[in-house]
């Protein structure tokens, strides 16, 4: 049975509330109150009037329904990509046996270290060479490659504790390593595969440096957000509506998912209950 929770907790849980509550209402106030009014403070209330003149304006001005559809397409294909390989990557690294495994894993998961800027400049030299720039697969590449650090990472240790016995057995029976792979540990490690889609996605989805420098003609949403600040006028209206567009799926996408991120995150056991 469980005991009664300290009278502390639910006072710390209010007071991070108000923290991370209050920021994002002063984004909304920003986005429905003329700039006028919310210069001194969107918190002011001697002078309180609504428009909706910010959103009308940032989506005549800028071009956010195709920034919308770019990042959706670059999000979710690169999602799929990383969902697909790093399970069986990470079936490699801990269930078969090759030359250079411990090598080839080790720099992998050395790349947790390596910042995007490192790898900026040679990659902008490569994709030159290529012809790659403004090219959707000067930026869906990196973001798979990229990935394989921490979701190889995370699965494989999501594999540790799979019961060897089920390959075992599987051996006996006559499975190979691809049927083994289908058959037995795929269909026991989907909470840690859906785990790795959604942190994947809300990468995908926030990233800014990539698709800044490699696309030229169409632009993800952080990229048009980051647009929007003028040179000698801040925009703060502007700018607060294409931030509730550009953190509001990655929201509903936690909110529906967030009952397998969990179960992806705490999940001990391979094997099905």
């Amino acid at each position: 049975m469980m005991g009664k929770a300290p009278r502390w907790v639910p006072i710390v849980t209010w007071i991070f509330a108000v923290v991370w509550i209050v920021p994002l209402l002063g984004v909304v106030m920003t986005s429905i109150r003329p700039p006028q009014d919310t210069v001194l403070g969107w918190w002011r209330l001697d002078h309180v009037q609504f428009t909706l003149d910010a959103w009308f304006k940032v989506w005549d001005k800028y071009k956010l329904g195709e920034g919308f559809w770019m990042s959706t397409k670059l999000a979710v294909i690169a999602t799929l990509g990383t969902m697909i390989l790093t399970p069986a990557a990470a079936y490699a690294f801990q269930f078969l046996r090759f030359p250079f495994r411990r090598t080839l894993l080790i720099i992998i998961i050395n790349a947790f270290v390596l910042p995007q800027q490192v790898v900026v400049i040679p990659l902008f030299t490569l994709w030159r060479q290529m012809g790659l720039i403004n090219n959707v697969l000067s930026v869906l590449i990196p973001y798979v490659g990229l990935s394989f650090a921490w979701s190889i990472f995370l699965v494989k240790n999501f594999l540790e504790d799979f019961p060897r016995e089920l390959v075992e057995a599987s051996k006996i029976d006559g499975c190979g390593p691809i049927t083994t792979f289908f058959y037995v540990v795929l269909p026991n490690t989907l909470s840690s595969i859906t785990a790795v889609g959604i942190l994947q996605f809300l990468f995908c989805w926030n990233a800014l440096l990539i698709p800044l420098l490699f696309l030229r003609t169409e632009a993800p949403l952080p990229v048009i957000f980051a647009q929007i600040a003028g040179t000698y006028d801040a925009n703060w209206d502007l700018r607060a509506v294409a931030a509730i567009l550009t953190t509001s799926v990655p929201l509903v996408i936690f909110l529906i998912f967030q009952r397998q991120f969990a179960g992806g995150a705490l999940t001990s056991s391979g094997s099905k209950e």
